[in-house]
């Protein structure tokens, strides 16, 4: 494969196409190598327009979904980010590139401990990775500028909301399987949300023990 040539075309026939024009993005997309977070038997198709399977069935976005994504949360280098969902680690690697901090968590020790290598290789010393369980009634310890929840969510999350700083962001996926939207969630400086739907996707849930609310603020 000639990485060179895929990752330009990664970027001109999937992102660009997608409503990503931001030069900042378009950038990382096509310097962070995401061929060393995707998992060795799929490694030829790292720069494919599809979700790429990570075990304990949970995938890693396709890569227009991953700058769209990261354009919607408009991060700035004094923003300390939460991830929920660290799956393959390039997400979080996103994000770091740009923000002041990201503390990263998963359920599983397998993707923490991978994702921990992953980033020691590129000296991303501003990640913090943990194993935790985020479910509906999880709160963060702390506060954010942005949280981005990566795989999808069938309860209202106002946990996660209670935990952003006012003019705060946060992303997440709301639907089952074959029936998904990726929302942004904006605090504003009264503590107001605002709420805009961005992107249809299918990616899998974070969690299944409650029936899907649909809400509106």
């Amino acid at each position: 494969m000639n990485t060179d040539k895929a990752r330009f075309n990664m970027i001109e026939q999937q992102i660009r196409p997608w409503q990503v024009s931001d030069a900042q993005i378009l950038n990382l997309m096509a310097t962070t190598p995401r061929e060393m977070f995707v998992p060795e038997p799929y490694r030829a198709l790292a720069f494919a327009d599809m979700s790429i399977p990570l075990g304990h069935h949970q995938s890693m976005y396709a890569p227009r979904e991953e700058a769209r994504m990261l354009q919607a949360v408009y991060l700035s280098k004094q923003d300390e980010v939460l991830e929920i969902g660290t799956g393959s680690g390039f997400t979080a690697a996103l994000m770091a590139s740009i923000a002041k901090s990201v503390k990263s968590i998963d359920c599983y020790g397998e993707f923490i401990e991978r994702a921990e290598q992953r980033l020691g290789k590129l000296g991303l010393a501003n990640v913090v990775l943990a194993e935790e369980q985020a479910e509906q009634n999880w709160s963060p310890q702390d506060d954010f500028d942005v949280i981005v929840c990566t795989p999808g969510i069938n309860f209202k999350p106002l946990k996660l909301l209670d935990s952003l700083r006012p003019n705060g962001r946060l992303f997440c996926i709301h639907g089952i399987q074959s029936n998904q939207y990726a929302y942004l969630y904006k605090k504003d400086a009264q503590n107001d949300i605002h709420m805009e739907r961005l992107f249809e996707l299918s990616t899998p849930l974070l969690s299944t023990e409650h029936e899907l609310q649909l809400f509106e603020f």
